[in-house]
């Protein structure tokens, strides 16, 4: 009779168990599709072995999350308590709860550009906060629908499954299956090795879209760009940033722009945000964002306000006083209140095309200026960078998504405004609000290299130590260091060096 018994226990674990498989296969059709939204949340590979790797990453590694879940899940209750109809009752469950999550990870990551994690859950629920009263019917209505079509799909495929077992088992299709997964599974691992060891980052700025996978390379991957000073990393396993010796070299051939738009710019730089405040009260036509992104270091900030570049390239262009390079004899730039950029003015201020002043509440603005920017420099206690106010009279401006820094208002005034793109996307790292394609960008400041893709912010300092945090709250975010494009933007941020 104990025997009996048993053999009817394994009897129905077996059965639960390879319904088990077959209701993980439909899992991970679901999954695969909800994780496409990660492939597109980010700018696409351009090499065939960039597209290829992420092809075979997105199906290996979604898959083997699904089976993971389904072996920390179903199958040890499917061994302790095999019950077939509570067992797929509670399944189709776990596996809701599951495929929401991702959904709602997915969504945080095409918006803040990281993956769901405790230390960054008050900008998490911010997100989701603002989603829901800009139109709480609206944002009601899709997540409920959302959740109840993913219940709704594994009640489906939990019970097709079941009372379709004896059918499925003669299909070869799982094993033809399982074996390919498996082939993506190798060949991702392979491709990224083989990436890895000849810095093809086309396919290593890949490595943190999908959810629970890491960067696996080390911080030697940055010092044999040279990029980094290794003599510290050889001795100590530390790199730093190599910030010596740096020369800047103009771009050749230099586009000419000798036909100026008629265009006149007034930037105020105030010293308080009360003074900021008071200004903006007295002009109703100007608008508002706090996105604004600067260096506390209030020299650095306006370097790159004035040449479109990070302070990484102030010590050489100021030692050297070399002007901007955009500037012509008819349409230059007037820096007034600022000793230290004296040397730039080669033209009275009411004729200049942009004129940069130190103001205050009571500053007034030229008669015939076509658009203002008005910002207040940040305090010296807030860090390396903060998020600011910015006003424009250009409420597109205003209404970018993502973040502006200070290079970005001038590279704006020149290459929109002034009518002279060439030139401006030649000599700035600074970026053309009104060409902006991504939410991406660096800066350099008090020694410290600084990037950001959307809401996260990564600062590193002349010792190699590095953490990120959160743009728009400032808090740490507990993410590893995104080695690939670390690297991508480090090359971008030496751009005009020899």
């Amino acid at each position: 009779m104990n025997l009996s018994q048993h053999n009817q226990f394994s009897s129905k674990a077996s059965q639960l168990l390879s319904w088990g498989h077959w209701f993980t296969f439909a899992n991970i059709g679901l999954v695969l599709l909800i994780s496409l939204s990660y492939l597109f949340a980010d700018s696409p590979p351009t090499s065939f072995m960039g597209i290829l790797y992420m092809l075979v990453t997105w199906l290996s590694h979604t898959s083997f999350i699904t089976f993971i879940a389904f072996v920390l899940t179903v199958f040890p209750l499917s061994l302790i308590f095999p019950y077939p109809r509570h067992i797929r009752g509670m399944a189709a469950i776990l596996a809701t709860c599951g495929a929401s999550l991702l959904t709602l990870d997915a969504y945080v990551y095409f918006n803040l550009g990281y993956h769901l994690s405790s230390s960054a859950l008050p900008e998490i629920i911010s997100l989701l906060w603002h989603r829901l009263t800009s139109s709480p019917a609206l944002t009601t209505l899709l997540a409920g629908g959302i959740v109840m079509l993913i219940f709704a799909f594994q009640l489906l495929a939990s019970n097709y499954t079941w009372h379709h077992l004896a059918r499925l088992k003669q299909y070869k299709f799982a094993r033809y299956a399982s074996s390919f997964l498996l082939v993506c599974f190798a060949l991702s691992h392979s491709i990224h090795i083989w990436a890895d060891a000849n810095l093809k980052f086309d396919i290593t700025k890949q490595d943190n879209v999908l959810p629970l996978s890491y960067p696996t390379t080390a911080k030697s991957l940055l010092a044999k760009n040279d990029l980094l000073d290794i003599e510290s990393y050889k001795q100590a396993h530390n790199v730093k940033l190599n910030t010596q010796n740096m020369n800047y070299l103009a771009p050749a051939p230099l586009a000419r722009c000798d036909n100026f738009s008629a265009a006149t710019i007034d930037i105020l730089v105030f010293n308080t945000d009360e003074a900021l405040t008071s200004f903006a009260e007295q002009h109703t036509n100007l608008h508002k964002t706090e996105r604004f992104l600067q260096p506390s270091a209030h020299q650095d900030a306006l370097f790159s306000l004035i040449y479109g570049l990070p302070a990484y390239y102030k010590p050489a262009l100021m030692t050297e006083q070399t002007l901007p390079v955009w500037q012509s004899n008819r349409r230059s730039m007037s820096i007034n209140g600022f000793a230290d950029y004296d040397y730039i003015n080669n033209d009275t201020a009411n004729n200049a095309a942009i004129r940069i002043i130190e103001a205050d509440e009571n500053t007034t603005l030229r008669a015939d200026v076509t658009q203002v920017f008005a910002f207040s420099l940040a305090s010296t206690e807030q860090g390396i960078v903060s998020a600011s106010s910015l006003y424009s009279t250009d409420k597109k401006v205003t209404r970018i998504e993502g973040l502006i820094q200070p290079s970005d208002l001038i590279a704006t005034s020149v290459g929109q405004y002034l009518g002279c793109k060439t030139i401006a996307q030649q000599t700035m790292l600074g970026v053309n609000l009104y060409g902006k394609k991504d939410d991406m960008g660096v800066n350099y400041s008090q020694g410290v290299f600084i990037a950001y893709k959307k809401d996260r912010i990564t600062l590193i300092d002349s010792d190699g130590n590095y953490k990120n945090i959160s743009a728009a709250q400032g808090f740490s975010i507990e993410q590893g260091l995104d080695i690939p494009f670390l690297v991508q933007s480090i090359k971008k941020l030496k751009t005009f060096t020899q």
